[in-house]
């Protein structure tokens, strides 16, 4: 399963890529870290040849790239344009819908970790160390907009930076962290209804002005539409379970990814990896 899986790996980082002139091309450089992540190695793992099959490549001595030249050129803007535009296309091949979900998963790690990119926040059970991942996700295997943050950052503070790339329009649904003016007009602006429970169902809404949105949510929630609209929601649980319940899935942080960089490409491998996993495209032969 892991062969084939990075073979569509390689095949999309080749449809991608444009760069051809250099030593070690992108798509080169893109394949042996996805060897890495879909094994939960380091990089310094996947540039030995003696962890590839033999054929893979034909002279994988040679056509593998130093520990050293991994380093520099994962840091290159080459490497994340060839990233964004494969995302860009696993995405356009999916069904978006006209439903969207907004949720946030932990990604915790040791709490004596000396990452000094990593933060102390609310993780799902107390107080944990680590990051957090944030995903907007349509009907397809890939999320239309993602973020990483440190664990003390909050939902809302990131939905603030997701809800204005979004695109098209329709429903938007979030928990209960959601509900505020700010989030409710944001969407609006996009084309898009949030719905999102109240914080306080019991109390009131005060005096001060509120986002006619915000009323529409809370008069969807009291239809028998609204609520089974709700209910949808859980496709989002349903898309982490896919993203993290897996071999090969985005389980928790090993040792050796820490610092903000680090993270979140190796995030975005895992990411790239579930939607081939679950949505193989067709792709042409590799050259």
């Amino acid at each position: 399963m892991e062969r084939e899986l990075w073979l569509l790996l390689y095949h999309l980082a080749l449809q991608c890529d444009k760069l051809t002139k250099a030593r070690f091309r992108p798509a080169v450089i893109v394949g042996v870290y996805g060897w890495a992540v879909l094994h939960d190695r380091p990089v310094s793992w996947a540039c030995d040849c003696r962890n590839w099959p033999g054929d893979l490549f034909r002279e994988p001595c040679f056509y593998l790239p130093s520990q050293s030249t991994m380093s520099r050129r994962l840091r290159s803007p080459d490497i994340e344009r060839l990233l964004d535009q494969a995302s860009w296309l696993l995405t356009e091949v999916c069904a978006l819908g006209w439903v969207k979900f907004i949720d946030a998963k932990p990604l915790p790690i040791g709490g004596f970790s000396k990452d000094g990119d990593a933060r102390w926040g609310r993780s799902l059970k107390g107080f944990a160390k680590g990051y957090k991942f944030f995903a907007i996700w349509g009907e397809g295997p890939m999320p239309l907009v993602w973020g990483l943050a440190g664990m003390n950052v909050s939902e809302t503070a990131v939905a603030r930076r997701m809800i204005p790339c979004l695109k098209g329009g329709g429903y938007l649904l979030g928990d209960s962290l959601y509900d505020t003016n700010m989030l409710y007009a944001l969407a609006a602006q996009r084309g898009y209804q949030l719905v999102a429970p109240r914080k306080k169902p019991q109390g009131g809404l005060g005096h001060r002005q509120h986002a006619p949105q915000r009323f529409r949510a809370i008069e969807l929630l009291r239809s028998v539409f609204g609520r089974a609209l709700y209910q949808t929601r859980g496709h989002i649980e349903r898309n982490f379970g896919w993203l993290t319940n897996c071999a090969g899935g985005l389980q928790p942080l090993p040792a050796w990814v820490r610092t903000f960089p680090r993270v979140r490409l190796w995030v975005y491998m895992k990411l790239i990896l579930n939607a081939l996993r679950r949505n193989p495209p067709t792709l042409p032969a590799i050259a």
